[in-house]
């Protein structure tokens, strides 16, 4: 056949496969979230096979490992006590509570980690919702952006690198931004929850914490799965209110949003692979009806394809080891 163009010549070895690579996967581009608790057990949790609610110690040997394997960053999200959870959610801005505590421990141990925290009110809020809940059942967003600031001081106070918040509150990076700078944590930033869809996907994480709500959803908060052009206001906002990084959560299932939030900012692109994307892949392969690892890779460098710089994931410790061998 007289083809002058023949697509697979740049598919014919290995090597120059690399050769034209257009997008590249490695552990420098993961974020670990990690899971912790009060007490001295590490605790298996059922909901997501493989992953575990951590101690302290847990915490410290688990991060360890993985920065070990060249991941630069975790993200910490407590399971606080029930008795510990009030409407007013106080215990989010406890200078002693559990995550200054793990941020300090972490600091010390791993001095060149980043730590990054959750700022939301729903793992410490009796409601289980990430805001403060009015008699009538409405979300309030002032008053929660006043607590939002108060957890950001704490975390910052504790030795955060970067505060992330997940509520979707309006107005608060703006508001989280001037406080910090306030109180003269300046290099401290903000990685903003921008397109948080108000998703399915949500289900074993919120098993994890013990935080789903207790009455109603979270829609009035939290964006539509339907809206694209909705991200891009968020985008716009976000980054004219002080953000230094921008997250679509979940991932998977919105990689037009990512394509879109990179195309219309300059700002780093941070993307959730949530458990409900990770359940899915470990159930897919207990079952033997994918192969886990070459699942695992693809959804991941699908994610960076579209357009993220970060991934959060549950598989970033694996991932990283097959990365490194």
């Amino acid at each position: 056949m007289p083809l002058p163009i023949r697509p697979r010549r740049n598919r014919q070895s290995p090597a120059i496969r690399a050769l034209v690579c257009e997008t590249r996967l490695s552990p420098e581009n993961f974020i670990y979230p990690l899971f912790i608790q009060e007490g001295t057990e590490n605790t298996p949790i059922e909901s997501m096979p493989g992953c575990t609610r951590w101690s302290l110690d847990g915490l410290l040997k688990e991060a360890g490992e993985a920065h070990a394997l060249g991941v630069p960053a975790v993200v910490l999200f407590p399971r606080i006590p029930d008795d510990l959870k009030t409407p007013m959610a106080e215990e989010s801005a406890n200078d002693e509570g559990l995550v200054p505590r793990a941020i300090r421990a972490l600091k010390q141990a791993l001095p060149t980690l980043t730590v990054i925290t959750d700022v939301a009110l729903d793992p410490y809020n009796s409601d289980g919702h990430d805001g403060i809940v009015a008699p009538d059942g409405r979300i309030l967003n002032d008053e929660t952006v006043e607590v939002l600031v108060e957890q950001a001081l704490c975390h910052a106070r504790a030795g955060a690198d970067i505060v992330a918040p997940s509520d979707m509150m309006d107005g608060r990076v703006e508001a989280l931004r001037d406080g910090l700078d306030a109180h003269g944590f300046t290099e401290v930033a903000i990685l903003a929850y921008t397109a948080k869809y108000a998703s399915a996907y949500y289900g074993p994480f919120r098993g994890a914490l013990d935080s789903a709500p207790k009455s109603g959803d979270k829609k009035t908060y939290q964006m539509d799965p339907a809206n694209v052009r909705e991200a891009l206001r968020e985008c716009a906002e976000d980054e004219a209110e002080g953000a230094d990084m921008l997250m679509v959560k979940p991932a998977g299932p919105y990689l037009d949003v990512i394509a879109a939030l990179r195309a219309n900012t300059t700002l780093p692109i941070a993307a959730y692979q949530v458990s409900g994307e990770y359940l899915m892949i470990k159930a897919g392969a207990a079952g033997g009806w994918i192969d886990e690892t070459k699942v695992m890779m693809e959804s991941l460098i699908g994610i960076r394809r579209a357009g993220a710089d970060m991934i959060l994931t549950y598989f970033a410790k694996t991932a990283a080891a097959l990365l490194r061998a």
